[in-house]
């Protein structure tokens, strides 16, 4: 199996006196806080400041303060695009950060690019973006390709699972992305897809794919369920309630408390991929990524965050996303201080 190690942060701005800085540097940020997506974005947000103040207790970047000016989103693209719209045109930022879902990064990227804005996701995993929105768009993290495709040997080659049945929400460009690479990879393998089936984001009754499910026979060995953060848990509890005990398959948007506060313990034998992993915060999880109490593959930076995120919120990060925050307001930093000015084709 293919193990990625994607270790990524983000942070606020430190309590510095104004006296003590003259100049700045200046992100914009833009995070769903409310509604659907904010079990992933809140996360980010906190990762984000938590990495501009590190910045900032260590004489900012290049003598300069660094300064996260964050707007809610509300996981409503119309809000977004008025908060995109008032970086660009009223703080007169250079670059954007933010957001955890394509169709999110959708609705304020192509503005951005519009205004030679560059504009950096830190969890959007859609390997398409950068060709939607060419030259000004970038990814901080892996792409479901990538992801699918681990699902996918992991599934097939570790576990022997020959055969699956693929439930995907047919309202979300990720979920039809990742089922869409997870089935290619997996058919390639030699695995057989008995069915795929399709739903809206937000159902409450999912008792026709219950069905649906027992009356396939032969029945599949495993079951891919590509949905957002918010159903995912939901999806899980009806189906184990129903008897239904094959194991669960599903990326990156299983990273949220919501999972464990929604299917408890019917979460053994689901399997999901993600970014970055706190040992701590499950037993019963298969994470792709490195486990950091492994202190022969943990990296200082790595401990550094972890210990950091600890004593500024008082508590482990609740999923991956914080790091994916952290790590896009790093790459930031990183950018300013090897470029000549702060102009487009500077940065």
């Amino acid at each position: 199996m293919k193990i990625f190690r994607w270790f990524i942060l983000f942070s606020l701005v430190a309590f510095v006196s104004c006296e003590s800085w003259i100049h700045e540097y200046k992100i914009g940020v833009i995070y769903n806080l409310e509604g659907s997506q904010s079990s992933l974005d809140i996360p980010s947000a906190k990762g984000a400041e938590l990495a501009a103040e590190l910045i900032n207790s260590q004489d900012g970047i290049n003598g300069r303060k660094l300064t996260l000016i964050l707007y809610d989103g509300k996981s409503d693209p119309s809000v977004i695009k008025k908060a995109t719209r008032k970086l660009i045109f009223e703080d007169k930022v250079s670059v954007i950060i933010g957001f955890n879902d394509t169709d999110m990064v959708l609705a304020s990227a192509p503005i951005a690019a519009e205004n030679e804005v560059i504009f950096i996701t830190s969890g959007a995993t859609s390997p398409k973006l950068p060709e939607q929105v060419p030259a000004y768009l970038f990814l901080s993290c892996f792409g479901d390709n990538v992801q699918a495709a681990v699902l996918a040997e992991y599934s097939y080659e570790r576990h022997g699972l020959s055969s699956c049945y693929v439930l995907t929400d047919e309202n979300m460009d990720f979920t039809k992305l990742l089922s869409r690479y997870f089935m290619e990879r997996y058919t390639e393998l030699g695995g057989k897809i008995l069915k795929e089936s399709f739903f809206k984001g937000g159902e409450q009754d999912y008792s026709d794919f219950v069905v649906e499910i027992q009356k396939i026979n032969p029945q599949p060995k495993m079951l891919f369920v590509s949905a957002g953060p918010d159903d995912v848990g939901n999806i899980i509890a009806q189906f184990r309630a129903a008897n239904i005990t094959q194991p669960i398959f599903g990326g990156d948007s299983y990273d949220t408390p919501l999972l464990l506060e929604t299917a408890g313990a019917t979460t053994d034998e689901v399997y999901y991929t993600t970014h970055f992993l706190v040992e701590e915060y499950t037993d019963n999880i298969y994470f792709t990524t490195t486990p950091t109490n492994d202190q022969e593959v943990a990296q200082e930076p790595i401990i550094k965050y972890i210990t950091s995120y600890k004593d500024k919120y008082g508590t482990i990060p609740v999923s991956s996303f914080a790091a994916l925050g952290y790590d896009a307001v790093m790459l930031v930093a990183d950018m300013y201080r090897r470029a000549s000015g702060t102009k487009p084709e500077e940065l």
